[in-house]
């Protein structure tokens, strides 16, 4: 991938690290490393640690997210995140704004394809 194409794919990853985040919550809590191991699960979204909690701390400010401390039996204590009653109004209204906008990408895409 050219410097250019890295940088839009870049640009393109971070626009949706918010969305992926609140739909690993959606299906029930997590503590910081376990979401990134999750989105490194997925090529296409994995990211730093260094990323990924500056926007658990700002989903929180902004209310989308709780957190709770919990022991571990496998070390320190762990901070768990879940989805506020406000996080899962947005990630419904973030998921439907998604499926249009890969919809509609979708079908260009597909017609630029057959050209």
């Amino acid at each position: 991938m050219s410097a250019g194409g890295e940088a839009v794919f870049s640009q393109f990853r971070k626009g949706v690290v918010e969305l992926a985040i609140l739909a690993l919550l959606h299906g029930g809590e997590a503590y910081g490393a376990e979401i990134v191991d999750r989105l490194g699960e997925h090529p296409g979204l994995a990211i730093s640690a260094g990323t990924v909690y500056p926007l658990l701390s700002r989903l929180k400010k902004a209310g989308l997210v709780t957190s709770v401390w919990r022991e571990s039996p496998l070390g320190p204590p762990r901070k768990y995140y879940r989805l506020s009653t406000e996080g899962e109004r947005e990630f419904g209204a973030m998921a439907k704004a998604w499926e249009g906008v890969t919809g509609a990408m979708d079908s260009l895409l597909g017609k630029e394809a057959v050209r």
